[in-house]
């Protein structure tokens, strides 16, 4: 069984080798690092996990939680923030393995210098995939905020992606999002050998299948995009891919979609922030959930896998 390096001293290399000892006995005793017991709570993830951004900050450190984030809500439930039991290195910008920001890898190499996996390990959240690259595009989505989503004049019909306006949906897959994901996974599994490994949905931004993207401006101008089919089918194959992924690693699946379901962008009641949107919260992250969405995301998992 291969596993990458991501390193609590020597638990690196191959999981199989872990039990290795040295017992040649004119060498003296050898001191094995201490084996960590675990952390209860952890949560590896992108912006929709830590729900914050420091406009001030030059580099990401994954230092910044938002107050309502659902992470931050599932651990006062689980009845351990604040303590040593939760570690929370998710971060806005990650990606599975995309960059140029924290990766899956990096974040569980930073979980593990702060023994969050061993025996007592309950809970491991993951959520990442809307930041990465796919298929022939060298964008992400958020690159093609300007150039397609918020593009009216051209729109952001499917053939913004051979225009190079959009990043290509097309090579989103269950499979290609397990493989990149597999090595991380699989450490986690040998390390934390008792914890469910939950892979979390993002919530829903705009309905399946539509092609209306929308964005509130103030609770009261709403920016419509008619021709928004694009981001909404890179959308809908994000969420299957995230399915198909969580079915071949063998771990599970919050479906975040269908417990948001009805409350996206273009809903009287969203459960995602505008831009200055006195409804969701003046100063939350446009497009990701607002405190109730974070709330409703955090009981769930919580009413689950947390108790």
């Amino acid at each position: 069984m291969s596993v990458v390096p991501l390193g609590n001293g020597m638990r690196w290399l191959c999981a199989t080798i872990a039990a290795l000892a040295v017992t040649t006995a004119t060498a003296g005793s050898v001191a094995a690092d201490p084996v960590p017991a675990g952390k209860e709570l952890v949560v590896l993830g992108d912006s929709y996990s830590a729900n914050d951004w420091n406009h001030f900050e030059a580099e990401r450190n994954c230092n910044h939680h938002g107050p309502t984030a659902w992470p931050v809500q599932l651990a006062k439930l689980m009845g351990v923030y604040g303590t040593a039991e939760v570690s929370d290195p998710s971060c806005p910008g990650a990606s599975i393995d995309s960059g140029p920001g924290w990766t899956m890898s990096q974040q569980a190499l930073r979980a593990d210098k702060e023994g969050a996996f061993g025996p007592n390990t309950k809970l491991v959240t993951v959520q990442f995939g809307m930041n990465d690259k796919w298929g022939k595009s060298d964008r992400s989505l958020w690159d093609s905020l300007a150039s397609c989503v918020l593009n009216v004049e051209q729109g952001c019909d499917p053939e913004a992606v051979d225009q190079g306006r959009m990043t290509d949906y097309t090579g989103v897959s269950g499979a290609l999002m397990a493989l990149r994901m597999s090595n991380t996974v699989t450490y986690i599994k040998y390390y934390a050998p008792n914890a469910r490994i939950v892979f979390v949905g993002y919530p829903e931004l705009f309905t399946p299948g539509t092609s209306t993207v929308c964005l509130s401006i103030m609770g009261a101008a709403p920016f419509i995009n008619p021709r928004g089919r694009a981001l909404v089918e890179y959308l809908d194959r994000i969420d299957l891919a995230q399915r198909e992924a969580a079915q071949l690693l063998g771990i599970d699946f919050f479906d975040a979609r269908a417990l948001t379901t009805g409350h996206g962008l273009c809903s009287e009641h969203p459960w995602l922030n505008g831009i200055l949107d006195p409804r969701t919260g003046i100063d939350g992250l446009p497009f990701h959930p607002s405190a109730e969405g974070d709330t409703m995301l955090a009981n769930g998992i919580y009413a689950r896998y947390g108790r």
